[in-house]
């Protein structure tokens, strides 16, 4: 099957056509998800939105890019989504706390829990401190930086999953890993 019949099988509605994305696509969109979200229940439950997003809004897909870099795209904003959200929960209840109302909960290592299969690293102190300083990063230059790195895909994939030229990507790229040495010099000085 075409990738054209494919779409428009799912277009139609079709189960044996949802069941191919979803085993196509789970790993895929769930190894992105825990790329941006390194906690193994939330990226679950992202990677579900992602599925209700792409079958909710299928009929909408124009074919201008491949289908992958759309359920891609999709994936990555929901994550962003679901970080905006956590990001203003955590400065809500940092209010909270300074008026007296109600203690926040310590969810100050979230962003730390390091289960992605993508990623070895000797131990887990260093994980926890290079997605600290990954996320420390501009919004745009985690993007790339995570999409890049950790979910191994190329300039020219990221190009077309967040809409912008390669240049850009590549001048994103740049600057994030200067910060990210910025960051990790700061961090190992201040560990001597």
């Amino acid at each position: 099957m075409t990738e054209h019949e494919f779409i428009y099988a799912l277009k139609s509605h079709s189960q044996s056509a949802y069941g191919i994305l979803i085993d196509e696509y789970e790993q895929k969109v769930f190894a992105t998800c825990i790329s941006f979200v390194p906690n193994k229940e939330d990226a679950e439950d992202i990677a579900q939105e992602v599925f209700l997003e792409v079958f909710n809004s299928i009929h909408t897909f124009k074919g201008n890019s491949k289908l992958s870099t759309w359920i891609y795209r999709i994936a990555t904003n929901k994550c962003l989504e679901f970080i905006r959200k956590h990001n203003t929960k955590k400065r809500f209840a940092f209010l909270q706390n300074i008026s007296g109302n109600e203690l926040p909960l310590d969810r100050t290592n979230y962003f730390t829990e390091i289960n992605h299969p993508g990623i070895q690293l000797e131990n887990k102190q260093t994980s926890e401190m290079l997605f600290k300083a990954i996320n420390q990063l501009p919004e745009a230059q985690r993007i790339v930086f995570t999409l890049h790195k950790v979910d191994d895909k190329s300039h020219d994939e990221i190009s077309e999953i967040l809409n912008k030229s390669v240049s850009s990507i590549e001048s994103l790229m740049f600057r994030a890993k200067r910060n990210l040495q910025v960051i990790l010099e700061d961090f190992y000085k201040n560990e001597i």
